[in-house]
């Protein structure tokens, strides 16, 4: 079970704003949190938070989860003053019109709504189709070009509105949970493992730009150099109507993390993380991937320098990149649990060669 303190952190985690590109004010959070128990903490240039423990160890693992979260940001503003927007990261068109979203400004969060032509005024044939972004804005609720312009300038950021909720016993519902339930994994396995002695160091990575082409990973990683990568996301669950099985494979809420089998993913970790799940009796899924490659920051870990032996871990996830998105603690704490005994386990001479007995 998560302590109370955890999720509060959960929950001060998925409340704030970050979308990629702007993601200071997630950081921050993170930042606060993993000082409580990490060695050390630093943000660095990029935006990556990093938690060490044990840094001087001679096998490094790192542990990354992206913090950032699509959004949109300004880019012209109407006579009438309305923001017109671009969008940052992979939104879904089709549920842009009406959601409720905060300017992130210098002076701090202006609320407003995303609005578009009423469905009365749309042509028959414009009704079966999304509403372009270009074609939608951002009402702050000025009443002309200056008015608003006293409040928003170009370029400024703009976020969905913080809507964390608990819904049943085990599921929660918020904005912005790719990938913050995975930043919170990489934080909660960090301070499991300051509880106990380790061979290894551990670097503990709140990435950054992920959703604009794995950025934050790609130059963390570099700094560290780690010899084993593990990037904790979210995954598409597959127990909702209409979606493929047959192309997805079975992923339910509540029935554990997700482990996955392709190239992103060594095949000597692989049999370790296995092996720990059997032993310790975790709860685990197991994924073929919907690509064979990409997509996450595992990618990029594992193609860090001369390479690295590297593992993506996931959270199932429903309604991904829409306002509301759904998870399970349960998969949350299994996750949890299977990195931490994993970690736990290494010893300073592991080797995750591929067919080296």
């Amino acid at each position: 079970m998560l302590s109370k303190t955890s999720l509060k952190f959960l929950e001060e985690l998925l409340q704030t704003s970050g979308p990629s590109g702007y993601e200071i004010e997630t950081a921050k959070v993170y930042r606060e949190y993993l000082a409580q128990f990490a060695d050390s903490v630093e943000t660095d240039v990029m935006g990556n938070t990093l938690g060490v423990l044990n840094k001087d160890a001679k096998l490094k693992v790192m542990l990354a989860g992206h913090y950032d979260e699509i959004g949109f940001q300004t880019v012209f503003i109407s006579d009438e003053g309305l923001i017109y927007i671009r969008p940052v990261g992979g939104i879904n068109k089709l549920t842009v019109p009406g959601t409720e979203v905060n300017v992130l400004t210098e002076k701090g969060k202006v609320p407003g709504v995303i609005g578009s032509k009423p469905i009365h005024l749309l042509e028959p044939k414009e009704r079966d189709n999304a509403v372009e972004i270009k074609n939608t804005w951002v009402d702050i609720g000025a009443e002309n070009k200056k008015e608003a312009q006293k409040l928003v300038e170009i370029g400024d950021f703009i976020a969905v509105r913080s809507n964390y909720e608990k819904l049943g016993k085990n599921r929660i519902k918020s904005k912005g949970m790719d990938d913050k339930i995975g930043a919170f994994v990489v934080a909660e396995t960090l301070k499991e493992l300051s509880k106990r002695k380790l061979k290894v160091a551990v670097y503990a990575v709140g990435t950054v730009q992920e959703e604009l082409g794995l950025r934050g990973a790609t130059t963390s990683a570099f700094g560290i150099s780690p010899d084993v990568g593990f990037a904790v996301d979210v995954t598409f669950s597959t127990d909702n109507p209409g979606v493929s099985k047959t192309l997805m494979g079975d992923v339910t809420l509540g029935k554990g993390a997700v482990i996955c089998k392709n190239a992103d993913n060594n095949i000597v970790l692989g049999k370790k993380i296995r092996k720990v799940a059997k032993s310790k009796k975790i709860n685990v899924q197991e994924s073929a991937s919907h690509r064979a490659s990409g997509g996450t920051d595992t990618c990029v870990m594992q193609l860090t320098r001369a390479g690295v032996a590297t593992a993506l871990v996931s959270i199932p996830n429903r309604y991904m990149h829409t306002p509301v998105e759904m998870c399970d603690l349960r998969d949350v704490e299994d996750a949890i649990k299977l990195l931490t005994e994993t970690i736990a386990q290494f010893a300073e001479d592991e080797s995750f060669i591929p067919g080296i007995d």
